[in-house]
């Protein structure tokens, strides 16, 4: 796969960089912390989000440094001392990473990467870490709610040309294809990160030619077996769909061919489509597909669906790349926990009016709790990053919702959720493929409940934490508050 090249280190908060200095000068550089990667909200009100963006993150850890060039421009700000200037001329990541994988289903409030490194380092990849994964997240999660829409039908990512810059356009493709889209536009997002890219005519084709056939006809002759035909540039149904049945007769039929589509970028896509499948069926064509596109989206296409439009695969842009919809993530980095000189952990807090902003203190772990009987996931523990549950006990969850209700929880099996991605600054994690992660958030998406899947008002996930983690949680608010 090609790599970019680009050194992305200053790509930083420039509050990073005079927090590094101010720990460097005050002694406080080589203080171990941790730090949470988490999210409040879940896009677009939907039960679930899908992680994304570790592949990127583990590139960035990687390659992590400060050339001669980034040095100078930091001396030129006259701001840093010469000794963190000179500290920053070897500066590599020395610190462990866990994650959840990408493609994992995950919720409000539970870690979803935690980051145990000295002070400097800990704060300066805060940027890069957050856009990473806060961009590629919630493009799969738009994504993947596109593609449970269209019911098992194909959905291909269009949308390059509307996609804020090229990282948008290329790391939009890639989050998409693990979420579930069948491939990508973006023939770059192929050659970098395998997402397969595809695609056949514009409009321009058509009208570069003397007339609607010979373009349908020549596009044939060239690639007969991948020949989908867009019939909307004149007619749909006067011309378009005609002109097509005749240039499949005439040129692919002969030679055995009967696999091939036309595509719908406009108009009424139910009429037209309905039609236009009634029109290929009584030609003989039933073996040729319907694509349909045209500024689509998760409701859009379970509307068309559900008044009987005879599409059999849908191309989808502005509103998957950018995630129009709800176009932020949301996710935040927040101080868990230091250690002391001894290496004790020492649990710490932000505490806030607005009670969805008080964190969850301490070096946690996370457990996902799933049904013996169905093997659905039914809820996600947090924990201390030294307990282990015992399966073979009950186990009592609150509603996310109202706490004073309480769920007794049998025959269950606990797996945790976070893996090693570095320790000691190296990397110890087996990157999957990106065929690998799709199939993985596939797999993981089954296993939640129909009804935590629903796009309106679905059913509230338990996301709990455990009684230990909730007693040093109050006995921190109860200290803050004298």
């Amino acid at each position: 796969m090609k790599k970019n090249p680009m050194n992305y280190t200053l790509l930083c908060d420039f509050y990073e960089l005079t927090m590094g200095n101010g720990y460097f000068k005050t002694g406080m550089d080589k203080q171990i912390c941790y730090f949470d990667v988490f999210f409040r909200n879940v896009p677009d009100g939907g039960g679930f989000a899908i992680a994304a963006g570790l592949e990127q993150v583990i590139d960035y850890i990687e390659n992590l440094h400060f050339d001669e060039e980034d040095v100078e421009y930091l001396r030129s700000k006259g701001v840093f001392s010469k000794a963190f200037l000179n500290y920053l001329s070897t500066f590599r990541f020395t610190g462990d990473i866990w994650a959840v994988p990408e493609g994992t289903p995950i919720f409000p409030g539970e870690p979803i990467l935690t980051v145990r490194a000295p002070a400097i380092e800990a704060q300066f990849i805060e940027t890069y870490l957050l856009l990473t994964i806060n961009h590629q997240s919630l493009i799969a999660t738009k994504s993947n709610r596109i593609v449970r829409a269209a019911g098992g039908r194909p959905v291909s990512e269009f949308g390059s040309r509307r996609a804020q810059g090229s990282d948008g356009a290329i790391l939009g493709a890639r989050a998409s294809y693990i979420a579930g889209c069948a491939g990508t536009a973006c023939t770059l997002a192929d050659e970098m990160y395998g997402s397969p890219a595809g695609g056949t005519m514009a409009h321009s084709w058509v009208q570069m030619f003397p007339d609607e056939y010979t373009a349908f006809k020549t596009y044939c002759e060239l690639y007969p077996h991948s020949a989908t035909l867009l019939v909307d540039t004149y007619d749909v149904l006067k011309s378009g769909v005609p002109n097509a049945i005749r240039a499949f007769k005439e040129v692919l039929l002969p030679q055995g061919i009967t696999h091939c589509a036309i595509r719908l970028d406009s108009g009424d896509l139910t009429y037209l489509s309905r039609k236009a499948r009634q029109m290929l069926d009584e030609a003989g064509l039933t073996d040729c597909k319907i694509v349909a596109s045209n500024s689509l989206d998760e409701y859009i296409i379970r509307d068309l669906l559900l008044q009987g439009a005879k599409i059999d695969s849908f191309g989808v842009g502005e509103r998957l790349i950018t995630s129009k919809s709800e176009p932020v993530f949301g996710g935040v980095y927040k101080l868990a926990a230091i250690e002391d000189e001894a290496g004790a952990i020492i649990p710490k807090i932000k505490i806030s009016e607005n009670p969805a902003k008080i964190t969850n203190p301490h070096f946690k772990k996370v457990y996902r709790i799933f049904e013996n009987e169905s093997g659905k996931a039914i809820a996600d523990l947090i924990c201390v990053h030294d307990e282990v549950v015992d399966q073979s006990q009950p186990l009592e969850l609150f509603d996310p919702e109202a706490t004073w209700k309480r769920k007794t929880v049998t025959n269950y099996t606990a797996k945790e959720l976070l893996v090693p991605i570095f320790q000691s600054g190296k990397k110890v994690y087996h990157s999957p493929t990106i065929a690998e992660m799709r199939a993985y958030c596939a797999a993981q998406i089954d296993l939640q409940w129909d009804e935590v899947k629903r796009f309106e008002n679905p059913h509230n996930y338990y996301v709990d934490l455990s009684q230990k983690l909730w007693d040093i949680k109050q006995s921190l608010l109860k200290h803050n508050r004298k």
